[in-house]
């Protein structure tokens, strides 16, 4: 949490204090702030077809609950804490209906040529991970989250975080290498 550990508090947790007070500004420079790490964390989680859908569910459950937002942790690790568990109630509801198994399925695309085949290469590997693996990684890995508020996310202690990470970076690189055995 940069820049908390010496009372400074960052431009999204004030806004999002002031929000908390009714400024609808606030309010648009919260989301302006963090809506592109939402996406991307949960577009890792739940997939891009149902990222836009889950991040607008993240940012009215956030809005909802703005009351009880204290700024004890940042905005950042606040929505993305909401954002996980907006992500697991999608998947629950998918694996009910069934659709989950499809999906997961019918995803597999063909890969495109270029540039974009090591993009596409790397994103069906993060997803085959398990899933508390994949959200350590996409967290630690790609969204840049420190250990400790990737673990505040989760709700589990930051050597859980660790340990997770170091497994799905293993799994990663014994599918690389099944790869290129393959």
């Amino acid at each position: 949490m940069t820049g908390e550990a010496n009372g400074d508090v960052d431009a999204a947790t004030e806004a999002l204090l002031a929000a908390r007070s009714g400024d609808e500004r606030a309010a648009a420079v919260f989301v302006r702030a963090t809506q592109t790490e939402v996406w991307r964390f949960v577009a890792a989680l739940v997939g891009v077809a149902q990222a836009d859908d889950v991040t607008q569910d993240t940012y009215l459950r956030a809005f909802r609950a703005l009351p009880e937002f204290a700024g004890r942790s940042s905005a950042r690790t606040w929505v993305l804490a909401i954002a996980r568990r907006a992500c697991a109630d999608q998947v629950r509801s998918a694996v009910r209906a069934r659709r989950l198994e499809t999906r997961v399925m019918a995803e597999p695309a063909p890969l495109a040529e270029g540039d974009h085949a090591g993009l596409h290469a790397t994103n069906a590997l993060v997803a085959a991970l398990p899933a508390e693996r994949r959200v350590a990684f996409v967290l630690t890995q790609v969204l840049g989250v420190s250990y400790a508020e990737a673990a505040e996310i989760e709700e589990v202690p930051v050597g859980t975080i660790r340990s997770r990470v170091a497994r799905a970076r293993a799994d990663l690189v014994a599918a690389i290498a099944a790869a290129r055995a393959g």
